[in-house]
């Protein structure tokens, strides 16, 4: 695992020669030895119909990889940060949450709707995350940022998981998802505001939930 947690705002990636960790542009803190940092005009792996989804989704958020050998500090404004690891699995994040991943990693963009249909459409106008989410696949680290900590959720087909899509970061396995209402229930046991609306994962999989509702 190329990602170390320093503290809860801080992770620590160690770089090898012959291999390349991707991240957020102005999240490098702090490195020691030979290490190179170099703009990413196509936003890691994943081809043309990877960049086509990211720019509909007005997902513009710059990467830079990352080469060489020595060790780079990682930290982002602030934020929590989350390491996940991924066993040849796939991991469904928003564009702006991600601090850094290994290049290993397969990188694409899918669309809501797929999931979940018109509700997977509806889920991503109401969060305000657009239409279509990056995806991470394959045998490797990711580093996540959220406010306030993340907790991770185990999900089963026998337990459903109920979120506040507000504060929904990331999941990963064989998931669906699909957004319902529930009347009153901001109200009793949310705390935003407005239209009451779940967010319901379902399968075998888990969900990473932050301690907020802020955006990042």
């Amino acid at each position: 695992m190329p990602f170390r947690e320093v503290n809860s705002k801080m992770i620590e990636a160690t770089v090898l020669p012959g291999q390349r960790l991707f991240s957020q542009r102005g999240a490098m803190l702090a490195y020691k030895g030979e290490v190179s940092f170099t703009p990413n005009v196509q936003g890691g792996q994943g081809g043309i119909m990877s960049m086509i989804g990211r720019r509909v989704a007005n997902e513009a958020t710059p990467l830079m990889t990352v080469e060489g050998s020595g060790t780079v500090f990682f930290g982002h404004g602030g934020h929590h940060i989350q390491v996940i690891n991924l066993a040849g699995d796939t991991l469904y994040v928003e564009a702006d949450r991600l601090l850094a991943f290994d290049g290993t990693l397969q990188q694409g963009t899918m669309f809501l709707g797929s999931q979940g249909g018109v509700m997977g459409m509806v889920r991503g106008q109401v969060t305000g995350q657009g239409l279509f989410t990056t995806t991470l696949k394959g045998h490797g680290a990711v580093a996540v940022m959220a406010h306030g900590g993340v907790i991770e959720v185990p999900i089963s087909p026998q337990r459903p998981i109920h979120v506040d899509p507000q504060a929904y970061v990331a999941h990963h396995g064989d998931v669906r998802n699909k957004l319902s209402t529930a009347l009153g229930w901001r109200d009793m046991v949310g705390r935003g505001s407005g239209e009451a609306f779940q967010l319901e994962l379902s399968g075998n999989g888990a969900v990473y939930v932050q301690a907020s509702e802020e955006k990042l």
